[in-house]
């Protein structure tokens, strides 16, 4: 499944920087374009929105007990708990939980202008791109901080995330916002091209290149999902893109790296396995068929060439048995006394007696059900069965047809 990537800039619906992938690693095409001339988002495409990160603000709140991901409780609890830290009414805004968050414990909430938000996915559901997913462009992380300077050079903005870093920070980069990385000079430095230059000589360090398509594609990995609430996409195309984009990312992604090279041993070890077991059970089955050839040639040494040896096998005891005049169990003489054996003495004489080779059809007979079974039953070790017909009854061989 390849991604569309789309950038929700502040302000209205106008142009959206954007970024395609088809793998979810490497860039395809970038630029920026209006929603209807954005790339098309047909089957196969996932439709990122990344909010920008200047929109978005960070809280830490402790989830009350008996409240957390999936409560029809959340969403006013979370109004309740923000409630003096905001500056707007909470009805006006938009809140989505940490990934991960429990009931008790800890956790961040991203918050948003709900009116902005619905806005944009509003403008690209009418331009035929629906949004799968909204992440956020940055999102508080743990580790080493990092530094990323962006924007224009006479609007740049500083965002910056990490270990000591209060959530996830987009500040004007100016001189009063400079004051506040004293204790960042070992956070890694990253720029736009475009402010690239303005980053070094205020830093005084090199700062690494990092494209702003980069940055969407890096932005679409997050974990972070800030569709809730009323603003929650549909839940059963959510999942089927998300399973999509599960299996890209098992596909491509170097962190599953190690998952697919254990998979592929293992297919193989399969495999290996299954073509041992198939030529143990073929060297089997050869030395079977050679045991039954050799059964054959050394009981009838006349039979030079061995085809089907069991056929050739039945053919050659037939004919030993009509030159020795040796009754056969398809004769005549056999059928009857296995038939006076099991057969009780209760039963109704025959009118008639029909015989041919394997069959023995006693016309006029007639038996009850239940002795009928129970001398079928006598029968079936024998090799015959016995049943009952509208003549009368039919004893033949089981394997006559």
């Amino acid at each position: 499944m390849s991604l569309l990537l789309v950038t929700l800039p502040p302000g209205p619906p106008g142009s959206y920087a954007y970024a395609t992938s088809t793998d979810g690693q490497t860039l395809a095409a970038h630029g920026s374009a209006g929603a209807a001339l954005l790339p098309p988002a047909g089957r196969g495409v996932e439709v990122v929105a990344v909010a920008a990160a200047t929109q978005l603000s960070w809280q830490r709140v402790t989830l009350p007990r008996g409240v957390g991901p999936g409560s029809p409780r959340l969403r006013a609890t979370l109004a309740g708990l923000l409630e003096e830290q905001l500056l707007d009414d909470p009805a006006e805004l938009h809140f989505a939980l940490e990934p991960g968050a429990a009931a008790g414990g800890p956790a961040w909430v991203a918050v948003c202008g709900k009116a902005w938000l619905a806005e944009h996915l509003g403008a690209l559901d009418a331009a035929g791109r629906p949004v799968s997913r909204i992440v956020p462009e940055l999102h508080p992380r743990t580790g080493a901080a990092r530094l990323f300077v962006t924007g224009e050079p006479e609007r740049p903005w500083l965002l910056f995330s990490g270990d000591g870093v209060p959530g996830a920070q987009a500040l004007p980069f100016t001189p009063d916002t400079l004051a506040l990385l004293k204790g960042s000079a070992d956070a890694e430095l990253l720029a736009e091209p475009a402010v690239a230059e303005l980053a070094e000589r205020a830093l005084a360090r090199p700062a690494a290149i990092h494209p702003p398509a980069w940055r969407l594609l890096e932005a679409s990995r997050s974990p972070w999902e800030l569709a809730q609430f009323d603003l929650a996409r549909d839940g059963r195309a959510r999942a089927a893109k998300r399973l999509g984009a599960l299996w890209r990312d098992f596909v491509h992604a170097p962190a599953w790296r190690p998952a697919r090279w254990g998979t592929a041993l293992l297919l193989l070890a399969n495999l290996a396995g299954l073509n041992a077991w198939a030529w143990q059970t073929r060297q089997e089955l050869a030395a079977r068929r050679a045991q039954v050839n050799d059964a054959l040639t050394q009981t009838f040494p006349q039979v030079k060439v061995v085809v089907d040896a069991p056929v050739q096998m039945a053919r050659e005891v037939a004919a030993l048995r009509r030159a020795t005049g040796a009754a056969s169990a398809r004769d005549l003489e056999p059928m009857l006394s296995a038939l006076g054996q099991a057969a009780p003495a209760a039963a109704a004489a025959p009118s008639a007696i029909e015989f041919s080779a394997g069959a023995l059809r006693l016309k006029g007979a007639q038996m009850a059900s239940g002795p009928l079974a129970e001398a079928s039953q006598r029968l079936r070790p024998l090799g015959y069965q016995l049943q009952a017909d509208a003549d009368g009854l039919l004893l033949r061989q089981e394997d006559t047809p």
